[in-house]
């Protein structure tokens, strides 16, 4: 394989060619005036009783100006093709097809659920439609009855549950309010929370994917993410009020963090944030809505609260004041933006990232070192035999680290779900199995220590 770095700038290099092309907007609209003359000439036609000789002389004219059209959108098609092909020459070139590290493919009888992490991965990435047509092309129709029963039988118990609901309280009687306004979103769970919220989530099928309101909670959160990133944060405060019980429940501070960054905000003034000029901004309206909001966080950030409002002191000088720190939003929009998209997905039962990105960047960054190992493995005459684990460790950061790996100090073995670590009672950690081969009744001698034990007192490592 060429040198990564050589590869890449190569790569860059035909791509910036691609990007300095022409747009096809021109393309675009020159498709649309050959329609119009066709649509012209039909209303023509159909106006003249569908006389031959009009017909005939409409068709002639337009001969020429369509070819010519055409001739042009050739043109521009060509000068496209060909720089999207120098590309795909140098991806070829640079980047060679190799043989997988091993002829057992791992995934080859998992393909519902490669086909769930594609439809999930479309929809956080706001890909609706795309997804839409994905999931309706590789669903099967027949897997829907068991999520189906599940929905509908939470709609019916969502009725049952309306008829002696006799006194909502404040926020279900705004959701009515919302409801009768139009807003069809259903209150029974989503097919996506019933599943994992009903113990189906081994159901390998995209059905559960097949949901308007998943499709609609991302287009928000995207929306939000859209507000924040145009440093508007009411809508994200909005939904971490509506949401705070689940929210505190996980020990979040996404609420009060948002809130803090719209005082901070505030305090800047209109000439750095670009709001109104008026009594809701700058340092009296950021007091104002301290006062209007802080009260709901004074039990868990009354020191945080306190340093926000001693800093209207140094509001002359606030670059020189000990709370410089506090106010600075170089990065605060970005950080709060991600701590929002962390929390919203969370809240849905998912992962920050999307686990098809961490599984593809994960398995880019191990392939050269299997792909060399496999090299180095054929040519002392030897294979690899493993298929359900990689045959060595493969460095990966730190943020792709997700469960500890425990080897049994005596067996040599790695845990697993069948086998997993025990602790006993003197406090060493072994396999279950090695703990087994080591019992003599219901007791058994530590291999490490003199201590002595029951199998009863052994307790699981959860890892």
């Amino acid at each position: 394989m060429a040198n990564p770095v050589t590869a890449m700038e190569a790569l860059q290099k035909e791509l910036d060619r691609l990007n300095r092309r022409p747009g096809l907007s021109a393309t675009v609209d020159k498709v649309d005036q050959i329609i119009e003359m066709l649509i012209a000439a039909k209303d023509e036609i159909v106006k003249s009783g569908m006389d031959k000789y009009v017909a005939s002389a409409s068709v002639t004219k337009l001969q020429n100006p369509i070819k010519a059209k055409f001739e042009q959108i050739n043109d521009d098609l060509k000068g496209v093709v060909a720089t999207q092909r120098k590309l795909g020459k140098s991806l070829d070139k640079h980047f060679p097809v190799k043989d997988l590290p091993s002829e057992h493919d791992a995934m080859a009888d998992q393909e519902p659920l490669i086909n769930r992490a594609i439809a999930m991965h479309l929809l956080r990435e706001g890909q609706f439609s795309v997804a839409s047509t994905f999931i309706e092309e590789t669903g099967d129709a027949a897997t829907l009855d068991p999520v189906n029963t599940v929905i509908e039988g939470q709609e019916d118990q969502v009725s049952a549950d309306d008829e002696y609901d006799d006194e909502p309280m404040d926020e279900d009687r705004d959701n009515d309010d919302e409801d009768d306004e139009g807003n069809d979103e259903d209150e029974y769970m989503s097919p996506l929370e019933a599943v994992t919220g009903s113990g189906l989530q081994q159901l390998k099928t995209l059905s559960s994917l097949q949901s308007h309101e998943l499709e609609a909670k991302f287009s928000q959160m995207y929306s939000i993410l859209q507000d924040i990133k145009s440093r508007n944060l009411l809508s994200a405060i909005e939904w971490a009020r509506s949401n705070s019980v689940e929210l505190e429940a996980r020990g979040s501070n996404l609420e009060f963090e948002l809130s803090k960054l719209q005082y901070v905000w505030l305090f800047k003034g209109p000439s750095v944030n670009g709001l109104p000029d008026d009594e809701r901004n700058g340092t009296a309206g950021a007091l104002l809505y301290a006062q209007q909001n802080f009260w709901r966080f004074g039990n868990r950030y009354t020191g945080e609260i306190q340093q926000l409002a001693n800093a209207q002191i140094y509001a002359c000088n606030l670059a020189e004041s000990p709370y410089r720190h506090i106010f600075s939003t170089e990065t605060a929009f970005a950080d709060v933006a991600s701590s929002f998209t962390r929390e919203f997905c969370s809240l849905l039962g998912l992962s920050a990232q999307s686990p098809l990105y961490i599984a593809v960047t994960a398995g880019a960054l191990a392939l050269p070192l299997l792909i060399k190992y496999q090299q180095a493995a054929r040519a002392k005459g030897t294979e690899w035999t493993t298929t359900n684990e990689l045959a060595f460790e493969t460095p990966l950061p730190e943020k792709m680290l997700y469960h500890s790996i425990f080897v049994c100090p005596v067996s040599k073995e790695q845990t697993t779900e069948q086998n997993p670590p025990m602790m006993i009672p003197c406090g060493h950690v072994l396999a279950k199995e090695t703990l087994q081969r080591l019992l003599k009744g219901t007791r058994f001698k530590c291999p490490y220590c003199p201590a002595e034990g029951l199998e009863k007192d052994a307790r699981r490592i959860m890892i």
